[in-house]
């Protein structure tokens, strides 16, 4: 059963998005966030404006923004941390709201060669920590 706006996690924006994510900026047609768990440094989710469910109900032209705004972001997080290979994940079977994981992999860091876990809980930073990647993403943005 699709998630309604009124529960949804990024629509609502309270103190659960508030544990697992810190925003970052606002892009084309969708926010950014950086997850607080960093198992794989760099880690964002790109989240689309507004409470759709499905890619195919965009129109194309809000579709075609949207990927962009993934590239963008893909792009900024390899001039900054340099992965062997960013990751890229839309599942939404319980939050159901257009957004995609872009998760860089580093051949010798957490996970490399398998799928990523969706919150491994391994690696939290400081305030310090978060604040200096989110500036380090944006200044490439």
């Amino acid at each position: 059963m699709p998630t309604p706006a009124s529960e949804c996690l990024y629509c609502q924006k309270n103190e659960n998005l508030d544990r697992l994510m810190i925003k970052i900026c606002d892009l084309e047609v969708s926010q950014l966030f950086l997850f607080k768990e960093q198992s794989h440094l760099g880690r964002c989710n790109v989240v689309y404006k507004d409470h759709s469910i499905e890619f195919h109900e965009l129109s194309d032209e809000d579709r075609n923004a949207f990927m962009n705004d993934v590239a963008k972001v893909a792009k900024a997080i390899s001039k900054a941390f340099n992965p062997t290979k960013i990751n890229y994940g839309a599942y939404a079977d319980t939050i159901s709201h257009i957004h995609i994981h872009v998760v860089p992999k580093y051949i010798d860091g957490f996970g490399f060669g398998g799928i990523f876990e969706m919150n491994p809980q391994k690696n939290y930073l400081s305030d310090t920590e978060n604040f200096n990647v989110i500036e380090k993403i944006k200044s490439v943005l």
